[in-house]
């Protein structure tokens, strides 16, 4: 399906309008008319109830619907099985996952999804963004010297990143062991000697903790070690959802479902309660042998973030960089010199030789000949 619509057509001159980052609103690119996005006054980025949102999915899924906006679109890339939408015209002919050329023809109206609740608007520019790319490849020490003279060629995509957020009220009950440490002397003679012991007790506790906004991505179709090194994000900047703010940019829509994204949350939440058991129980070691977490005012947000995605070629290998456009942070993939790290490794076990050979040589005594050989006991 060729998308031919105009989502937001400029009142001066007809033309597309898009996001103009410098000034935070829909800028014409002919006539440089600017319109400025207009919310309601009440308008906020708020908290959706998570077992309510559940079962309206259930619901909507369960009978046919005509629920989805016929200006929403997407298109699934052949080469990697990414899945992205946009409003309107689509703004780029490559896939911002892989570089692969899109082909008109795959796309189609999106299905129901959870709303979008904020979008975190585009802060850094395509031209910073370049600027911080440059300055990522020369700080790439054991990059090969032609990649960090030549740099990094390829076009910037703008695109939104799918996330949940998820808040729990938790109340935490829990059983451990808690291991003091002693020594004791054992043996006599030469084989006389302190040995270090645990002595074990039983422990036990409860104590309540709230989570606020723990951060989730909602794709699976990037790397998820890079998407968690672009944080921290600026989340208190984020809009309340208006489509104006997509204007000229991608979308990407989430494979992570809600449910799913609360079970990798409470793996988060999990993670941090334990280390908060292990603080409550003491001693120099720690055992858990029960914990029982209770979740309850369960609340969520999707939200849409931004980043800026190129993918380059060394050598006919494709790279991905990512930045993050909230913050101006760099994440990527990048070749290695296998020389540097050699020279590096070998350089390195130089040292520990030299300091050995330096050693040895103050440890014998410089007033004796050489040829006069000491036993040690």
């Amino acid at each position: 399906m060729t998308v031919e619509s105009r989502q937001f057509p400029c009142d001066n001159c007809g033309a597309d309008l898009r996001f103009h980052i410098g000034v935070q609103s829909l800028k014409c690119d002919y006539c440089s008319s600017v319109k400025t996005i207009a919310l309601d006054a009440d308008a906020a980025v708020a908290e959706q109830d998570f077992h309510g949102m559940l079962a309206k999915l259930r619901d909507l899924r369960s009978q046919t619907t005509d629920a989805a906006s016929n200006d929403l679109r997407e298109f699934t890339c052949d080469n990697c099985g990414g899945t992205v939408a946009f409003l309107g015209t689509l703004t780029s002919d490559e896939c911002a996952y892989c570089g692969t050329v899109v082909a008109l023809d795959k796309v189609h109206d999106a299905a129901d999804r959870v709303p979008v609740d904020g979008v975190l608007p585009f802060q850094i520019d395509r031209d910073t963004a370049r600027k911080n790319l440059k300055a990522w490849v020369k700080s790439r020490w054991f990059a090969p010297n032609a990649f960090l003279r030549r740099g990094v060629q390829g076009i910037f995509n703008g695109m939104y990143l799918p996330y949940w957020t998820f808040d729990s009220f938790t109340q935490t009950h829990w059983e451990g062991q808690r291991g003091d440490h002693y020594t004791v002397t054992v043996g006599s003679g030469k084989n006389r000697r302190t040995e270090t012991r645990t002595r074990w007790s039983w422990r036990a506790g409860s104590f309540q903790r709230i989570f606020d906004d723990v951060l989730l991505a909602g794709t699976t179709q990037l790397p998820q070690n890079r998407l968690e090194d672009l944080a921290p994000w600026p989340l208190e900047r984020c809009r309340p959802f208006d489509e104006s703010f997509l204007a000229g940019y991608l979308a990407s829509t989430y494979d992570v479902e809600l449910d799913q994204g609360f079970e990798a949350a409470r793996s988060v939440m999990e993670t941090r309660l334990r280390q908060i058991v292990r603080g409550e129980i003491g001693g120099d070691k720690q055992r858990i042998t029960k914990m029982d977490v209770f979740y309850d005012a369960i609340t969520y947000k999707h939200l849409l973030l931004p980043v800026w995605t190129l993918v380059y070629r060394y050598h006919g290998k494709p790279f991905q960089v990512f930045v993050n456009a909230g913050t101006g942070e760099v994440q990527g993939d990048r070749p290695w010199s296998w020389v540097k790290i050699m020279f590096a490794i070998l350089f390195g076990i130089a040292l520990v030789v030299g300091g050995i050979l330096l050693y040895q040589h103050f440890q014998t005594p410089s007033n004796v000949p050489a040829n006069i050989h000491f036993d040690r006991f």
